[in-house]
């Protein structure tokens, strides 16, 4: 790392901006380059769901520092360990998947924060800080600028969103479309009532605390009516999606004409 964090992206937040992120999955430090210097404001490892691990992550990180893209990580669980060393890594925020009460909210928290606002471990050697060349100035600024986003995706959540989001130190509320339609009964259809009846729960919780909104869309028409309805930060695409779309594009044409002849 070549500076102590300064989150940018949480500062956007803050002032009510929209930002605009990608999640990586392809575990590549050449994808998240790429990603990184096509401009967007933050990019998300997926641990939840990606086949990386620390070194993977490790890679990326790198990869990213020489763009304006806010590193963030989706981690796999609700672990302080995780949480841990994936900050010591250099992440400049984390997204914690199926917060569902206040408890794990306060948990997830505290688990992003040193003493005495939380309980993470405190080390001067690791890559955030440098590998000890400003250690201090780290250990002072990583409370204030670590963005702290908890994914919303159960029922549980949704009845207890309002207790949830009066925890000090929750910065983004992130909507799993996914996850909540499959636990409320629904699953694959983010369309249907009973699921769009709890994201606008979510949603009218979220401008009431004061925290910031964020979800997926797969369509720019999508993120657009999301940016109208108040949403701050909404994922656009993934490194994984683009390169499967794009190759099965580049070769639909060869399929339909050439392809025809030889069959």
């Amino acid at each position: 790392m070549s500076q102590v964090i300064d989150n940018v992206v949480k500062r956007e937040l803050k002032a009510g901006h929209p930002t605009v992120g990608a999640w990586l999955h392809l575990c590549s430090p050449v994808s998240a380059e790429i990603m990184g210097d096509a401009g967007f404001d933050w990019l998300l490892v997926d641990m939840e769901h990606g086949p990386g691990d620390y070194q993977t992550l490790l890679g990326q990180l790198q990869a990213m520092q020489g763009s304006r893209a806010t590193p963030l990580v989706r981690v796999e669980w609700n672990d302080p360990a995780v949480i841990k060393r994936v900050l010591d890594l250099g992440a400049h925020g984390v997204m914690i998947p199926w917060v569902g009460n206040r408890v794990e909210c306060e948990a997830a928290v505290h688990a992003c924060k040193y003493p005495p606002d939380g309980i993470r471990g405190v080390a001067g050697s690791h890559r955030a800080a440098g590998f000890g060349r400003f250690t201090a100035e780290y250990w002072k600024r990583a409370n204030t600028e670590t963005l702290v986003i908890v994914q919303v995706e159960t029922p549980e959540a949704v009845e207890q969103i309002d207790d949830m989001l009066q925890v000090p130190g929750v910065d983004v509320a992130f909507i799993g479309p996914a996850d909540l339609s499959a636990a409320l009964g629904h699953l694959g259809d983010a369309r249907h009532p009973d699921v769009q009846d709890a994201i606008a729960r979510i949603e009218t919780a979220a401008k009431r605390a004061g925290v910031a909104l964020g979800t997926i869309s797969r369509s720019w028409d999508e993120a657009q009516a999301l940016y109208a309805r108040g949403y701050q930060m909404v994922t656009l695409c993934s490194d994984a999606s683009l390169v499967a779309q794009g190759a099965a594009a580049a070769v639909a044409g060869f399929r339909e004409d050439v392809g025809r002849v030889r069959g």
